[in-house]
């Protein structure tokens, strides 16, 4: 596990794990899918009306290529990168950055663990 000067760890700050965290935690009984993207507000009124909401955390993920928008849909998304992907599997390898039961399904979709599928093929 790599650690640099700039505070990061697996590739993300601390800020930018826990928002990982939470994006990709269960949302009303959900296990919410890497491949779907998190979910962006956008601004009802005003000059910036209709753009998606970026909060700082987001923005720096942007910002350093570890996540794209695809502002072309209704609700906007932000779609982790090829970085980001590979940063995203050193994050959730590490059960010390994320509870490996609690994001079992992430670790399955990203191929860190074998899933229902896999064993059933067996």
């Amino acid at each position: 596990m790599s650690k640099r000067q700039d505070g990061t760890l697996a590739g993300f700050t601390a800020a930018e794990r826990d928002y990982i965290r939470r994006e990709l935690d269960m949302f009303f009984s959900t296990l919410p899918r890497v491949a779907d993207g998190f979910q962006l507000r956008t601004w009802r009124g005003g000059p910036q009306a209709g753009q998606p909401k970026l909060s700082p955390v987001a923005k720096g993920l942007l910002d350093r290529g570890m996540m794209r928008l695809d502002a072309t849909r209704h609700l906007p998304r932000l779609f982790f990168t090829e970085l980001g992907l590979l940063a995203l599997r050193t994050m959730m390898a590490d059960g010390r950055l994320a509870n490996p039961e609690k994001f079992a399904h992430v670790r399955r979709e990203l191929g860190l663990e074998p899933g229902l599928d896999a064993e059933a093929a067996e």
